[in-house]
C-alpha cells in the first residue's frame, strides 16, 4: 500500500532508489579510498592541501546522496526500476565499442579500424543506406587524414605493418 507522501511525489518514480544506492555505495568507497590516493602535506594551508578539494566534493557526494536516499518518498524496487537500470546498461554498449576499438588501433592500424568502426557503428544506429556508408567512409578518411597529417599526431604503427614490405611499411606508419 502507497503512503500518502508516495502519492503526493510528482517525479518519475522509476530508477530513483537503484541510482541513489548505487550513487552512494561508489562515493562512499571514493570516500573510503581517498587516504591512499591523497596526501595530507605538514606545514601547509589548509585549503592549499592536495587532500582537501577532492575530500570536500567527496564528501559532498556521500553526504548529498545520503539525504537524497533520505528524503526519497518509497523504498522498494519494482519492474519499472528494473527496466530502468536496462536502459542505463544499454548505453555500456557504445562503452564497450570504443574499447574495442582502442585495444584494435595498435594491432591493425588506425585506418582500417577507423573505417571499419564509424561504417558498423553507423549500421548499429540504423544508418543503412548505400549513401550513408558512403558518407561514413568519407567522414572516417577525413578523421584520419585530419589527425595524421594535418594535426600530426602520431598514432604508433599497428601489428599489422611489421609484415608489410619496408617502403610500405614506412608509408603505412606514417599516413595510415
Amino acid at each position: 500500500m502507497t503512503s500518502e507522501r508516495e502519492r503526493r511525489f510528482v517525479g518519475p518514480h522509476r530508477g530513483q532508489l537503484l541510482f541513489v544506492l548505487t550513487f552512494l555505495t561508489l562515493s562512499g568507497v571514493l570516500l573510503a579510498l581517498i587516504g591512499q590516493q591523497t596526501t595530507w602535506v605538514k606545514q601547509t594551508a589548509l585549503f592549499a592541501q592536495p587532500r582537501f578539494w577532492p575530500a570536500v566534493a567527496v564528501g559532498g557526494m556521500v553526504g548529498l546522496s545520503a539525504l537524497h536516499l533520505w528524503r526519497l518518498p518509497f523504498r522498494r524496487v519494482g519492474r519499472n526500476d528494473l527496466r530502468e537500470v536496462l536502459r542505463w546498461a544499454q548505453a555500456l554498449e557504445y562503452a564497450v565499442w570504443f574499447m574495442a576499438y582502442v585495444l584494435l588501433v595498435p594491432l591493425i592500424g588506425y585506418l582500417p579500424v577507423t573505417l571499419v568502426f564509424v561504417s558498423a557503428l553507423a549500421w548499429r544506429m540504423g544508418y543503412r543506406s548505400r549513401r550513408m556508408m558512403a558518407i561514413c567512409v568519407i567522414f572516417a578518411l577525413a578523421t584520419v587524414v585530419l589527425f595524421k597529417a594535418l594535426l600530426e599526431v602520431r598514432i604508433p604503427g599497428a601489428f599489422l605493418y611489421e609484415f608489410l614490405p619496408d617502403a610500405w611499411r614506412s608509408f603505412a606508419i606514417l599516413y595510415l
